[in-house]
């Protein structure tokens, strides 16, 4: 084996002992179904039906089916060229990951990669004219969400009565709210449909600055208030991510500008919007040579005095001889490889040229300067004029009539579970049902996850490496060391990470310095031959195909052997 190999294979070794300690080190987020996951021992609260009172409130209690109707609806997409079906599994029960109370049911969508729909209609229809509307309702991405929505929909009433079995995208909603994520959008949506006073069409309105979404195993709270006074908070976990006002941090506006550009009228022909000019009293300088070049010659330059001049900076490889069989007349004039030539190697060689240096006298092409434009008028912009379509709604807050809540989703991942929706008027209700369901919930949760991925231990007061990299490496190299010293076999079992940290050090500079002597030592007269052969078009190389190698070399040197046995009348 070269030294070159040897120096591959300690790489290679080492490349096994960063793996060996990255696996060792990496401190798995362990969940319901991975390997090595113990379910932990934690007593959960029982799980007790509220007696809060609401227009919509929702906990999947007892014939939850009689209430939730699954869509049958297919979905066309803009193109109108694929047709989906909601074909989405919905199924109410308990949570398989991190349960936090007994007892405790909720809505999951059970299917991946499809879309869902499910609606249920209000008691009551939600008229929400000068009162505060809150929604709010827990999402629980148990499998995590990578692409997916989990918003929920309060759609709009209507005379006709809301087919549920038909719901879909198309069907007319009030609010859209809840986290949406997938590629680059990872948000919480806020929007509303707003109708237009004049044309009586509807316009979505969509929060400008949306808050990031957090889907996770953990049941998370999803807040929304808004208030008759135009004003919205969103809430995550009980804590306020964004909030202003429905007039003034939605798009497009609710209401349309007081005055627009007048489409009729046209900048006049004379009307100039050039501010600067060059100035027409201006002159080329008598000095200014505009042929001048940017570089010339560096005059006070002079030629080293050990400069070689009959020297060629490369000359023909001296060790490298013409191939026995080279036929000048078939393979033409044979020319050795060049080489640097070893007199050049401190000193310059051939013909002495004089180095550049700027020109001072450069210039370059003269233009005259700029002045102000005394016929400049400024941008030219259309007069205004009154806004035919203008309106004003200062209470968009009094949102379109609600007769039904639904989830109408996509999502890659299932087991989203929605629990504990609440859509009234009581911000105090709204949080008394957070404080004794969500809370408990959230806390048991928590727990069961602390205990099923403990923190790792800090053993004998060394520092954690982020917080003391130098006394992290230094702590754990002396307490190896303490336990070679009396055992050295129960050092390497019980300290993988240093061992294989120490055997990756030893095998990246073994293996440097071997590929480095292999390097050095290489024998540069046998790589120079190789070129020369190469210039013989009837010899095959080390990288021909093995046919061609068999067939067409052969077949050349047969034909060469011939002419050279029998020449015709032209060579002769």
């Amino acid at each position: 084996m070269t030294r070159l190999s040897l120096g591959l294979v300690s790489l290679l070794a080492l490349s096994s002992a960063v793996s060996m300690v990255t696996a060792h080190d990496q401190q798995t987020f362990k969940m319901p179904g991975d390997h090595g996951y113990n379910e932990p021992s934690v007593d959960r609260p029982e799980f007790k039906p509220s007696t809060i009172k609401a227009p919509f409130l929702e906990q999947f209690t007892q014939n939850w089916s009689d209430r939730w109707t699954a869509s049958e609806a297919t979905k066309k997409t803009e193109s109108q060229e694929e047709v989906f079906s909601y074909s989405g599994v919905w199924e109410v029960q308990e949570p398989t990951v991190y349960p936090g109370l007994k007892g405790d049911l909720g809505l999951v969508a059970k299917s991946p990669a499809a879309h869902h729909a499910i609606s249920a209609s209000l008691p009551e229809v939600i008229d929400n004219k000068d009162k505060t509307l809150v929604v709010q309702y827990e999402v629980k991405a148990q499998q995590g969400l990578e692409c997916g929505g989990a918003y929920i929909k309060l759609l709009t009433d209507s005379p006709e009565g809301i087919k549920f079995k038909e719901f879909s995208d198309k069907t007319p909603y009030t609010i859209m709210f809840g986290p949406d994520k997938c590629g680059g959008t990872n948000k919480v949506h806020f929007i509303f449909r707003h109708k237009n006073p004049i044309t009586g069409e509807y316009e979505e309105k969509h929060l400008q600055s949306t808050p990031l979404a957090k889907l996770d195993s953990s049941s998370n709270l999803y807040t929304l208030i808004v208030k008759p006074d135009q004003t919205f908070e969103v809430k995550i976990n009980n804590e306020v991510r964004s909030s202003g006002s429905l007039l003034e941090n939605f798009l497009p506006a609710v209401n349309p500008l007081k005055e627009i550009d007048d489409p009729l009228d046209t900048k006049p022909a004379d009307w100039v919007e050039i501010a600067k000019i060059p100035d027409p009293t201006a002159t080329k300088p008598d000095d200014w040579d505009e042929d001048a070049p940017a570089r010339i010659l560096d005059e006070k330059a002079t030629k080293p005095s050990n400069w070689l001049e009959n020297e060629e900076p490369e000359i023909p490889d001296p060790e490298v001889t013409k191939p026995d069989d080279w036929d000048d007349e078939e393979d033409g004039d044979w020319i050795p490889p060049s080489v640097p030539n070893p007199k050049c190697q401190n000193n310059g060689c051939g013909k002495w040229t004089r180095p550049l240096i700027a020109n001072p006298a450069y210039k370059g092409k003269w233009s005259p300067p700029l002045i102000d434009n005394p016929a400049y008028k400024g941008v030219w912009a259309p007069r205004k004029i009154p806004n035919p379509g203008f309106f004003e709604d200062l209470h968009p807050s009094n949102f379109d009539k609600i007769g039904a809540v639904g989830f109408e989703i996509w999502t890659m991942q299932k087991d989203i579970l929605f629990d504990n929706i609440y859509i009234g008027h009581s911000v105090k209700d709204a949080e008394a049902l957070a404080a004794e369901s969500w809370e408990i919930k959230f806390a048991s949760e928590k727990k069961q996850e602390e205990l099923a991925n403990p923190p790792p231990k800090n053993l004998g007061g060394i520092p954690e490496f982020k917080e003391d990299p130098i006394g992290f490496v230094v702590g754990h190299l002396r307490e190896f060391i303490d336990l070679a010293r009396d055992d050295p076999f129960s050092a390497i079992q019980g300290r993988p990470i240093v061992t294989a940290t120490i055997a990756a050090v030893v095998g990246v500079t073994l293996g440097l310095v071997l590929i480095l002597v292999g390097l050095l030592t290489a024998a540069p007269k046998a790589g120079s031959k190789a070129v020369a052969a190469a210039k013989k078009t009837d010899e095959a190389t080390a990288d021909d195909k093995e046919g061609s190698e068999s067939e067409g070399g052969a077949k050349a040197k047969e034909e060469s052997a011939a002419r050279r046995r029998n020449p015709t009348k032209s060579e002769e």
